[in-house]
């Protein structure tokens, strides 16, 4: 996304005699370094001076998959990437405009995302032999030229300035050299007219207890914010006026931060305690310890010893009638499934999060993928149906696993809720609701019955029966201990009506029918699709889970260009909403972009059988607007898809019938 459209210049502001400033739309920014250089810090604290002062926030923040890479190396390399922005935008940026690079590692796997003309800021003091052999360059890059004549280039002394800032305050060197962040930061908050306070407080807050350590860092940010002014390198500096968004109170969130209150404010919502099990897993180990520090609001978190442990005891809770939570990511679902089977064979509700990674197996652990649908469909044995919902935004997480708290105790099922790394790291600004606007969870358990006959399942008249179904073949939840409702329970099948054991064949296809009936049969109770755009058409594009922004910004861009193309984005994987083959017969072409090789494209074609064409990513990153919006144009006979540079594999390739 270039930011350089739209911008008014205004020359020599007052508080900088000298030098320009200029007025732009949106910025996207990256810091990037060694995993040890604190730009996920630097990058958070960016944001959160972006999101209070008004601006519209996306991040995208990238981990190395190595737990520690050796220092310097292309492995270890940390980014943070934030796009601000005085408009709407749903995306954290294609094109990069800054890019603070901390060493040569940083700037070989990063440089190709800056934007031609794009400021880059790089500590040159890092660029000695030693890291440019790491980084694979024979010669320093600073030294060819080629970067000053592609790039506004700025080769700061980092560590040195760093140091001298520091100075006096009895730091080791390697005390000293931590704070260079912080100076990277401040330079670029002159760069855009940040307000450095909120930082500066937080440097305080955290450090208290550590005086000198707190100090050095407070001086390096102001010594990085003073070299931006005062140097002559840098003679222009920007503005980015705050956004127009609806009225009320904001936080900065990510998605696992939003799940976690989401399920909380769900429990809350159903009037019910939470109870949490998990076993770490990135991405999905935030949601545990955003829970941890929620005890207070009737939440309880078990760390289990492992993944059939933790899906195990979430049964048993369910069972125990709590709101039952698990969260993992693909290579922990994978052995969640025989208990999920438990859960689907008692009909108890329980949700299952899965956070979807990079795979098969390790795969790429921090890295973003959507390549766990058809795991979500059909990963257990036997013909065992699941409702499937998905977030479309780090915001969006705090909906939608309401929505699979929601429908697993109305519908007394197992729910699986997907979201993404992209989606559980990025962030976004987060209009917080009232919980008074917040509607029930209906929860209904069956009274006791004291004057039942002394019998477990048998003929009597008034004995609890707990298979009896209602209209929308949903069983009673009933509470263990609870006088008369004393019942059967386990993976064996059952018989209907009564709970006995009961694994005949005409039972049995009975059984799997009525399962597979209650969940096709929630689709009546899930809102119809929308589209953004016309109601037909040449083109609707589909898509689901973490793309949504880039989709949804693609579609408009082509739409601004005339071209006849709407956007329908899934929350609801299974069922689909009721609604959506029709709206899918009324576009000549549907294109699926996908983050996988084309899991919800195969489920299309089964289920509408349309003709549906992929637009396939498997490399751990998100789309980028301009790949979509190719793809888009090419379909309706425009402008070709982009050139793929030489060495890089092809996404046009993958658009089949």
């Amino acid at each position: 996304m270039s930011s350089s459209s739209g911008a008014a210049a205004v020359l020599d502001p007052p508080d900088n005699p000298g030098k320009q400033q200029l007025q732009l739309p949106s910025v996207v920014i990256r810091f990037c370094g060694d995993s040890g250089d604190g730009m996920q810090l630097v990058g958070t604290q960016f944001t959160n001076v972006s999101a209070a002062f008004g601006n519209d926030v996306v991040t995208l923040p990238d981990f190395p998959a190595e737990i520690r890479a050796p220092q310097g190396t292309l492995a270890g390399v940390s980014g943070f990437q934030l796009n601000f922005s005085s408009e709407d935008i749903f995306t954290a940026g294609d094109q990069v405009d800054t890019l603070v690079a901390m060493n040569p590692a940083a700037l070989k796997t990063n440089l190709a995302d800056l934007r031609h003309g794009g400021t880059l800021i790089v500590n040159e003091e890092e660029f000695d032999k030693s890291n440019l052999l790491k980084a694979g360059y024979a010669v320093s890059p600073l030294e060819t030229g080629e970067l000053s004549t592609n790039y506004r280039l700025h080769k700061v002394p980092m560590t040195r300035l760093t140091r001298d800032a520091v100075a006096g305050l009895g730091l080791s060197v390697k005390e000293a050299d931590r704070c260079k962040n912080f100076f990277a930061l401040g330079v670029v908050y002159w760069l855009y007219e940040r307000d450095r306070k909120p930082t500066e407080d937080w440097i305080s807050d955290k450090f208290a207890k550590t005086p000198s350590i707190a100090e050095a860092n407070l001086r390096a940010l102001r010594g990085g914010f003073n070299y931006g002014f005062s140097t002559e390198a840098f003679t222009t500096h920007y503005y980015v006026p705050p956004a127009k968004l609806p009225p009320g109170k904001y936080r900065k969130i990510t998605g696992n931060e939003a799940t976690a209150i989401g399920l909380v404010t769900a429990a809350k919502r159903c009037g019910k305690s939470l109870f949490y099990s998990g076993y770490p897993i990135t991405p999905a180990s935030d949601i545990l310890h955003e829970l941890a520090a929620l005890k207070k609001f009737k939440v309880r978190t078990f760390q289990a010893e492992d993944e059939i442990a933790a899906m195990s005891a979430v049964c048993g809770a369910a069972f125990a009638g709590e709101i039952a939570i698990t969260a993992s990511s693909g290579p922990g679902i994978c052995l969640k499934g025989e208990a999920m089977g438990l859960g689907v064979m008692t009909e108890l509700p329980m949700v299952i999060i899965d956070v979807q990674r990079g795979g098969p197996s390790t795969g790429l652990p921090t890295k973003t993928e959507q390549s766990d649908l058809l795991l979500a469909m059909f990963g257990r044995n036997g013909d065992s149906p699941l409702p499937i919902v998905a977030a479309a935004s780090p915001g969006d997480c705090f909906t939608m696993v309401q929505e699979a708290v929601r429908i697993a105790v109305e519908f007394m099922t197992p729910v699986i809720f997907l979201t993404d790394g992209y989606l559980a790291n990025g962030s976004e600004p987060w209009l917080i609701p009232r919980m008074e606007d917040l509607p029930p969870i209906q929860v209904s358990h069956p009274p006791g019955n004291t004057s039942a006959p002394d019998m477990v399942n048998g003929e009597g008249e008034n004995e609890f029966m707990p298979y009896r179904r209602d209209e929308r073949l949903v069983r009673p939840w009933a509470i263990p201990g609870t006088p008369g409702l004393e019942h059967r329970i386990g993976g064996i099948e059952k018989k209907d009506v009564t709970g006995n054991i009961d694994y005949s064949p005409l039972n049995h296809h009975h059984m799997t029918m009525t399962r597979q009936n209650k969940v096709a049969g929630i689709a009546e109770h899930i809102p119809l699709q929308d589209v953004e755009g016309p109601e037909t058409g040449e083109l609707l594009v589909l898509s689901w889970g973490g793309p949504f922004g880039v989709v949804r910004t693609a579609v408009r861009r082509a739409q601004d260009e005339g071209l006849s193309v709407a956007h329908a984005h899934l929350r609801y994987l299974n069922p689909f909403p009721r609604n959506l083959g029709e709206i899918i017969s009324k576009y000549k072409k549907v294109l699926i972009p996908e983050l996988n090789v084309g899991q919800l494209r195969m489920l299309i074609r089964a289920k509408y059988l349309v003709d549906a064409a992929g637009l396939n990513k498997i490399q751990g990153k998100p789309f980028l607007v301009h790949e979509v919006l190719d793809v888009i144009r090419e379909m309706l006979g425009q402008t070709p898809a982009a050139q793929i540079p030489a060495g890089q594999p092809s996404l046009k390739e993958t658009v089949k019938g």
